[in-house]
């Protein structure tokens, strides 16, 4: 059985995620691949204590490159869970926020 605190591996920060939490009030983070919506709408309401409104779940697949001379296929970075949550307006997560 995993904790709360290993739902949650670590956002993802990026510039279309930087955008949906400033504009849309919405974070992403990685999660373990078992995690369903229920448990990380759980996770983040006991940890962040914040309001969650919804929550959306999706699995990334592997990104595949060519490498070397003989140019054949082999998977760089393996896939991942992502999950996309959508708090209150009035709420925030200070992890995403940076100086303040």
């Amino acid at each position: 059985m995993t904790t709360m605190y290993e739902i949650l591996l670590r956002p993802i920060v990026t510039e279309k995620t930087n955008y949906q939490a400033t504009r849309l009030h919405q974070y992403t983070f990685e999660v373990r691949p078992e995690a369903t919506r229920t448990m990380v709408r759980e996770a983040v309401e006991r940890i962040f204590k914040v309001t969650v409104l919804d929550v959306n779940v999706l699995n990334v697949p592997a990104k595949r490159s060519r490498k070397g001379r003989s140019r054949k296929l082999s998977v760089r970075n393996p896939g991942y869970r992502k999950a996309i949550v959508t708090i209150g307006a009035e709420d925030r997560l200070p992890i995403f926020e940076g100086v303040e």
